[in-house]
């Protein structure tokens, strides 16, 4: 059968079940049934029985709800008070000033979340308020504010690479390890270009509030160092080898309910709301994840990841035609489909021609995230946006615009990454296992 028309098909029915409102784990599931039954001889409905078990019992996901759960109690916790209350005596001082709230803050509660809207939506509900009372351009605490956001996907821990490292079969502790560099030079990335675009508009930012001493600086921040340590001994563990991502995610979850007790705010309420919220977005991952591994043992059996293979060799692209005939690839893919939803979806048939084409597994879970982190910004399905637009009642156009230079620099981020390469697996390679 022409592999143009199998494809075709399988695209269409996938379309056709989302246009129906069907859900996106039964969507590729229905998807990976109607090829088998269409182009395979193996009965599809024993595929999908074995297969589907095998998803949802893996071991390795444990880590998945766990750190879910962990960033469910901490986004209920007083940590996005605290939070501005112990950054902004630091960032006063410096171009830009309180600007660098979204980014600073972003990348500590990213530290402990794991997912980019919990990130952009605890961050935003805490700096726009505050910023915009203070004067703050709009433009500027919004767009920022869309861009450190995506931070929740690269610092671990991170939700799409623990689902990466499943479909990839790649280990999630080094995985978590690599996006620390990388998160970090994001990060600088972003606080950089704050920090020249306040040199440049001098008149619109606010004046500097009063000064303080070092000692009163550090009063201001002692309720960050119980987060602090919570990150370090999270990520400590992992990176010496004394815990494995799963083992992590279990102090991790102790920590957060240790912290939330302390702050006075574990009620039964609190832990009850925490549990479930955990508890309804795994279960809509796990379902994707198990639709995903169907439709990739389906597209298995009909041969399209080999053929697909081939026709990307016969290109004769250069590993780095590769990378940003890709990048182009998952950027047009974000624009319509989730980060999980993509990562489930082409694992199965880019992975042989990524190996084939001698790029390191690790680093390309690192390049992967990147490229999804520009999709949480990128219109009409980038969940950031969406966040962004609740909690402003702006249109999803303004907010795009304002999000353009972070995207621009997420794009430099991955060409830094890409021609130093060893930001991203100099750590892994010599964590202790």
């Amino acid at each position: 059968m022409n592999e143009v028309l199998v494809i075709s098909l399988l695209v269409l029915s996938i379309f056709g079940f989302l246009a129906c409102g069907v859900w996106v784990g039964l969507t590729l599931a229905g998807a990976a049934w109607l090829g088998m039954e269409l182009f395979s001889s193996r009965p599809a409905g024993d595929a999908m029985a074995i297969t589907i078990w095998g998803a949802a019992s893996s071991w390795t996901l444990t880590a998945l709800p766990l750190f879910l759960w962990m960033g469910e109690i901490l986004f209920r916790s007083r940590l996005s008070q605290d939070l501005f209350k112990g950054l902004a005596p630091w960032l006063d001082r410096i171009p830009g000033r309180l600007l660098h709230t979204n980014i600073v803050g972003c990348a500590i509660f990213a530290a402990v979340s794991g997912s980019s809207a919990a990130t952009c939506a605890t961050i935003g509900k805490m700096t726009i308020p505050e910023l915009t009372r203070r004067g703050y351009p709009q433009d500027q605490i919004i767009g920022t504010l869309a861009g450190a956001g995506t931070l929740g996907l690269l610092i671990p821990p991170s939700i799409i690479m623990i689902v990466y490292g499943v479909a990839a079969d790649v280990s999630i502790s080094k995985l978590f390890i690599a996006g620390i560099l990388p998160g970090m030079l994001l990060a600088g990335l972003f606080m950089g270009y704050i920090a020249i675009w306040a040199l440049f508009n001098p008149d619109k930012i606010p004046q500097a509030d009063r000064a303080m001493s070092f000692s009163q600086k550090l009063y201001q921040s002692r309720h960050l160092i119980p987060v602090i340590v919570l990150i370090g001994v999270v990520l400590g563990t992992i990176y010496t080898g004394f815990a494995t991502a799963t083992e992590a995610a279990v102090v991790g979850v102790i920590g957060a309910l240790i912290l939330s007790a302390v702050q006075g705010s574990l009620t039964w309420p609190v832990f009850k709301e925490s549990l479930m919220g955990a508890t309804r977005l795994y279960c809509m991952i796990a379902l994707i994840l198990a639709g995903a591994q169907f439709l990739t043992l389906s597209m298995g059996y009909i041969g399209l990841p080999r053929a697909l293979a081939e026709w990307i060799s016969s290109l004769g692209l250069s590993q780095f035609g590769l990378i940003c005939a890709l990048t182009v690839f998952f950027i047009v893919l974000g624009c319509f489909l989730d980060g999980i939803s993509i990562v489930v979806l082409t694992m199965g048939v880019l992975l042989p021609t990524v190996t084939a084409a001698g790029i390191d597994l690790i680093w390309f879970g690192i390049f992967l995230v990147f490229v999804i982190e520009m999709a949480q910004i990128t219109p009409p399905v980038g969940f950031n946006l969406f966040v962004l637009s609740g909690m402003t009642k702006k249109e999803l156009p303004y907010l795009a615009r304002v999000s353009l230079p972070m995207f621009g620099l997420m794009i430099l981020g991955l060409l830094i990454i890409y021609f130093a390469p060893e930001l991203a697996t100099w750590l892994p390679r010599n964590m202790t296992m």
